[in-house]
């Protein structure tokens, strides 16, 4: 990290992928490819990001040297993963380990008379995951005694053994137009954790 707003990557030889267009300066002897319409998950999860429209545009970063990365001046959040999944927005997801794995999962149905799918990058592996926030990012702790309900324009990234679902908020109030204004949230039961942002997007 270079300020919370700025990813440092230290590269030895080794690769690291992010978002495209997201290298603000470097320093080194660096090369950058485009990783394709897969985002570097292969031909698989191309096809599926092609057909659900879950867009994830990663360049790979090879060398020696360090790329700093920033996007829209949000702050930038690293998690681990210890061969463990995150589910994240793509549009949250700024870099990830050569070694991490990608690809699109289903995240449900918004709202049952919709009918209209949802969709998640997953992150797959041994490695580390910059992830964006607006603002500092808030990690929330889901038990099966405590369920979680999430403001989808907040939610960023969940990991752990947790089943997501659609809440439809509709009430009198929302009726006469005094609801909070939400359509929908996401519900997360099981056991795990929800990272959010302090905005909505």
């Amino acid at each position: 990290m270079n300020g919370s707003r700025v990813l440092e990557v230290h590269l030895a030889g080794d690769t690291v992928r992010a978002l495209t267009g997201s290298m603000v300066a470097y320093e080194g002897s660096v090369t950058f490819k485009h990783s394709g319409i897969s985002g570097g998950g292969g031909l698989k999860a191309a096809i599926k990001r092609k057909v659900t429209g879950e867009s994830l545009e990663l360049m790979e970063m090879t060398g020696n040297g360090i790329v700093y990365c920033a996007a829209n001046a949000t702050e930038v959040e690293l998690v681990e993963l210890q061969g463990d999944t995150l589910h994240v927005e793509s549009s949250s997801l700024l870099a990830l380990d050569g070694s991490l794995r990608t690809d699109v999962a289903f995240a449900g149905l918004r709202g049952a008379s919709s009918g209209q799918g949802l969709f998640t990058t997953t992150v797959t592996g041994m490695g580390t995951a910059a992830v964006l926030s607006d603002g500092p990012m808030i990690a929330l702790e889901v038990s099966p005694q405590f369920p979680l309900v999430v403001d989808p324009d907040c939610f960023i990234a969940h990991r752990g053994q947790l089943q997501q679902s659609f809440v439809t908020d509709i009430s009198w109030k929302t009726m006469i137009g005094e609801g909070s204004g939400e359509n929908y949230s996401l519900s997360f039961q099981g056991s795990g954790v929800v990272y959010i942002q302090p905005a909505e997007r």
